[in-house]
């Protein structure tokens, strides 16, 4: 099965800072905490390093990096639980999340 055009798979997309700085737009749905949304938003879109640079880019606008989501736990201490989730739990401890 392949992909519709429109729905091609994007590798090796470049990541630079004002790309990064989109995550900071996407609006939350009713009732999610727009700060933890938007942290959510940027794990699932980028890799590590790039997710460090929006972790700053973050903290920067006045973001909340210890905003509690729908079940009751910091970002942090969600993709602490993630097999795969080290270098985003470094760049969060960096920046001070908690």
């Amino acid at each position: 099965m392949s992909l519709r055009k429109d729905k091609e798979k994007v590798l090796g997309e470049i990541f630079d800072e004002a790309r990064i700085a989109t995550f900071l737009e996407y609006p939350a749905p009713a009732g999610a905490n727009a700060d933890f949304h938007l942290l959510e938003k940027a794990y699932r879109g980028m890799r590590g390093e790039n997710f460090a640079t929006f972790v700053k880019l973050f903290t920067a606008a006045g973001h909340d990096l210890n905003a509690v989501g729908a079940e009751g736990k910091t970002f942090l201490q969600t993709v602490k639980a993630h097999r795969n989730g080290e270098e985003y739990v470094i760049a969060l401890e960096s920046a001070g999340a908690k």
